[in-house]
């Protein structure tokens, strides 16, 4: 079985958005809950998981990672409400 990679966004508490990538998400979100992922997520609590997408290799997630995180924070919110499961 080949290892699958993993971009996710996290909603936070503060009602921004953090995005990155893993090979995996769950293990992942729970280390950002716990206080020991992200320096952003240590001061902007994760409130739960908004989107997720695989990919077979980790240039293609750290790709897709940083398309994400360039766009405006209105183009994630559009991105997020169509891909993913976000609703104001």
């Amino acid at each position: 079985m080949e290892k699958k990679y993993y971009i996710y966004v996290i909603l936070t508490a503060d009602k921004t958005f953090y995005c990155g990538y893993t090979d995996d998400v769950e293990k992942r979100f729970e280390v950002h809950k716990s206080g020991k992922g992200a320096k952003y997520t240590r001061s902007h609590k994760p409130l739960k998981i908004v989107y997720t997408a695989c990919f077979d290799t980790k240039s293609e997630a750290m790709k897709e990672e940083c398309r994400i995180k360039s766009l405006s924070r209105i183009d994630k919110m559009e991105f997020i409400k169509k891909f993913g499961n976000y609703q104001e």
